[in-house]
């Protein structure tokens, strides 16, 4: 699990080249409806510092957060959503958010407890004629660093159900990751958010590498 695997730090060496003169950060994607899309703003910072810590990948561990109805979304590789309850993309959010992941952008949504309803609903309005599916255990994403041999890891309960990471695919590239009954973000947070025991921590930043590690290398 410790020993990256000579493919992967093949294409490691290959993405760090590609960003060598922009360092990775990821964007919030503030979204409308009701939902808390701005809750626990050190995730990003804390996963974007133990990516550096853990790897040769720059980064730049800053929160940022975006309009999802704003050109500044281009400005960003990675987009993260999180939250609680309602999320509404209007028509032309949902085309917006469409051409960034069709241009290459990735997005991550990770479900806080509340939300898994409406991003099914939300993200159908930008790929209609796609469907979420859920990865299978051996897909690479649960492998190129860390071994992860059941998909993402169980941090929180919610309701008791096994977690589960589905994609969606543009061609062959994953462009959108989304975890249900997992919620790696909260472990990404400051420990006194959500007093979660280290051992849980750790398990969601290595998750999160594993996260960044792919999305580079595609």
């Amino acid at each position: 699990m410790e020993n990256p695997s000579k493919f992967f730090l093949i294409l490691l060496f290959l993405a760090s080249a590609t960003f060598a003169q922009r360092a990775v950060q990821i964007a919030r994607l503030k979204y409308s409806g009701g939902g808390d899309w701005y809750n626990d703003p050190s995730s990003e910072v804390n996963l974007l510092k133990y990516v550096r810590q853990k790897t040769n990948i720059k980064t730049k561990p800053e929160y940022v957060y975006v309009d999802i109805a704003s050109d500044d979304i281009f400005r960003y590789p990675i987009l993260f959503m999180t939250g609680h309850g309602a999320i509404k993309f209007s028509e032309a959010e949902a085309r917006r958010l469409r051409k960034y992941l069709e241009a290459g952008g990735f997005l991550y949504a990770d479900d806080d407890y509340g939300m898994d309803k409406f991003f099914r609903r939300e993200i159908k309005k930008v790929f209609p004629e796609k469907e979420l599916k859920e990865l299978p255990f051996s897909y690479g994403l649960y492998h190129i660093v860390y071994d992860f041999n059941y998909g993402p890891p169980k941090i929180h309960k919610h309701n008791g159900k096994r977690p589960q990471g589905f994609g969606i695919f543009i061609g062959k590239r994953l462009a959108v990751y989304y975890t249900y009954e997992s919620n790696p973000s909260d472990g990404w947070a400051d420990p006194e958010a959500h007093h979660d025991p280290p051992r849980i921590r750790e398990l969601a930043l290595k998750f999160g590498v594993n996260l960044i590690s792919w999305i580079l290398t595609q």
